[in-house]
């Protein structure tokens, strides 16, 4: 480091970067997020366009632009637990009493992992 340099702060996150930014709906946007990366992942996997994906989920082509873009705001989350169903998935909602002392968490799981979104 030299002397015009001062060192780096460095904070850690709370894995949570809408809550780090003080957004009031946190849990919601995480989970949103979380959902909109699923879809994205499918209409990767099956090399649609965007006009395909819009005429497959009954969307205007610029919604599915903003999916893409992870703009989650004009999304509820029934909106976008339809859009999975439109994909062919099996949407299950699940409650468990939670094992944690701190609170509890929102998951969500595919075929091949679970995983929580938020505190």
């Amino acid at each position: 480091m030299t002397e015009d340099q001062s060192p780096l702060e460095i904070e850690v996150g709370s894995g949570n970067v809408f809550a780090d930014l003080g957004l009031e709906d946190a849990p919601e946007l995480k989970l949103k997020a979380a959902i909109v990366g699923q879809i994205n992942s499918i209409l990767r996997h099956r090399h649609l366009t965007q006009v395909e994906a819009a005429k497959l989920l009954n969307l205007p082509q610029p919604k599915i632009s903003a999916l893409k873009n992870g703009k989650l705001r004009g999304f509820s989350l029934e909106k976008l637990l339809d859009i999975m169903v439109k994909l062919d998935r099996d949407v299950e909602i699940g409650f468990n009493k939670s094992s944690r002392k701190d609170g509890s968490r929102y998951f969500v799981r595919n075929e091949k992992a679970r995983t929580a979104v938020a505190a």
